[in-house]
């Protein structure tokens, strides 16, 4: 086989001639002030000038980042260093772009970097002023001591606001949390009108920790001058108790202690009413208590007088009421008012002349005695008189009985006067009195004596003597008269 046809053959030997070398890939030049502006817009437009995608993603990366933590934190550091990734992205721009061999001015570049630049610090600077003027609008409504103007003006905070201007938009979220808090304690107050000393506690408590932060003044006095205003209530006790809180507060030298005025104007009519809505309930410790308080706290008031009426009138109702208990408990002369006696100031005084008593105990020989001399009500009577159990008195006479049917007898009875032991206390004062004792007169040795026994060996043994109403009414009629 020849040569040639050797070259021709579709199998022979590689061609080991030399490859010529690659040729050096040349960049485009590029114009520095576009890719410095593109990537002074904060996205990496000056990187997508210059072809370096990767560098463009970072950088949008990046400026998201920083955002959302400017936005997050609200401190001046966060902006200090997003203002310090801007620049730094904008000279890298520049580096990149003035590092290569040839540089032109693209004009078309430069204008529409330059507009996105200018649109974002534009939409920068007006977020930032927005988020200024909300917050003067925010501190003046808090100064006004508006709450709902301050939390209506605070809510028009955006994302945008937020981004540009966290640390001008941080301080509202105070004002807001702190109005969120004095939303609680007027609840709290609203509350404590009815009384609730607990309910005043906690309202005063959030009062006070909201005072501590600086600029609330205003909001807190809004806040107790609406409480303050809606007193009193149409409950005197409640108003008596609220006031009594604001008395016995400690002061704390701020705007809280206003309270103290409303107690010094409110707390004697609020004590004089309570004091009469608790005796229409009967309740006269407790009215004469709150009428103490208002002689003790407010001696020179206009309400004294009647607080003064208020306590006689008490203390009458806690009398009467101590002796009607005594009385009801009383079975004999040794139990109940017999044994404990008790005053009643406004009994009918004991006074010479005919007394009405109120007679308790044995009420074998009392309840004889005339209607108009006896009384069941402790209002009407001037002596509480307890009688014992009849007892032998004087002898009067002793007579001679026969009984056929009886070997004992003829029986020698002996009669007695009837003696009734006596306690009569003058009620209007408790104390004792005399006589210590009456002797019931009576009729003596019957011509037929009628007696029971239990054997027919045992004959009567001594005997009272036969009494008559008159007879009672005559041994008591020294008792009820002085």
């Amino acid at each position: 086989m020849d040569s040639s046809t050797y070259e021709h053959a579709p199998y022979g030997p590689p061609d080991e001639s030399p490859q010529p070398p690659t040729p050096p890939r040349i960049r485009p030049p590029s114009d520095p002030v576009a890719a410095a502006l593109g990537n002074a817009s904060l996205f990496g437009i000056g990187y997508l000038l210059l072809g370096h995608w990767k560098l463009a993603v970072f950088a949008v990366i990046g400026t998201v980042w920083l955002l959302n933590v400017a936005a997050s934190t609200a401190d001046t550091w966060a902006e200090i260093l997003l203002l310090a990734w801007w620049v730094a992205g904008t000279a890298h721009g520049w580096s990149l772009a003035h590092g290569r061999a040839e540089h032109v001015v693209r004009r078309g570049q430069r204008v529409s970097t330059l507009a996105v630049v200018v649109a974002v610090l534009l939409t920068a600077v007006l977020l930032r002023v927005d988020a200024h003027g909300i917050e003067d609008r925010v501190n003046e409504a808090r100064e006004r001591g508006d709450c709902e103007a301050a939390v209506a003006a605070q809510g028009e905070v955006g994302f945008g606001q937020r981004v540009a201007g966290a640390t001008v938009v941080e301080p509202g979220k105070a004002v807001v949390e702190a109005c969120n808090q004095l939303e609680r304690a007027a609840s709290r107050l609203t509350a404590g009108r009815s009384g609730s000393i607990e309910d005043l506690e906690r309202g005063f408590g959030i009062l006070a920790g909201v005072l501590k932060e600086p600029g609330n003044e205003k909001t807190v006095e809004t806040v107790l001058d609406t409480f303050l205003d809606g007193l009193p209530t149409n409950d005197s006790c409640d108003n008596a108790d609220i006031t009594e809180w604001f008395r016995d507060r400690e002061p704390t030298r701020d705007v809280l202690d206003r309270s103290a005025d409303t107690a010094a104007r409110m707390e004697p009519t609020a004590l004089a009413g309570c004091g009469d809505a608790l005796m229409a309930e009967d309740d006269w410790q407790e009215a004469r208590a709150r009428y103490q308080l208002l002689l003790d706290e407010y001696p020179g008031d206009w309400h004294t007088g009647k607080a003064r009426g208020g306590i006689q009138k008490a203390t009458l109702a806690i009398e009467l009421d101590k002796v009607r208990g005594l009385v009801e408990d009383t079975y004999d002369a040794t139990s109940g008012y017999c044994e404990t006696p008790a005053r009643y100031s406004g009994a009918p005084p004991y006074r010479k002349g005919f007394n009405r008593a109120l007679f308790l105990g044995d009420s074998e020989y009392t309840g004889k005695l005339p209607g108009g001399w006896r009384t069941g009500d402790p209002t009407k009577a001037s002596l509480v008189v307890c009688a014992d159990t009849a007892e032998n008195g004087t002898a009067v006479e002793t007579c001679q009985y026969e009984n056929d049917k009886s070997p004992y007898f003829p029986y020698s009875v002996t009669f007695y006067k009837v003696k009734i032991p006596l306690k009569v206390y003058e009620l209007r004062t408790g104390k004792r009195v005399d006589p210590r004792e009456v002797q019931i007169s009576g009729g003596s040795c019957p011509s037929v004596l009628r007696y029971e026994y239990y054997s027919i060996d045992v004959g009567p043994g001594d005997e009272f003597v036969s009494t008559a109403k008159s007879d009672v009414r005559d041994a008591f009629w020294p008792v009820v008269k002085r």
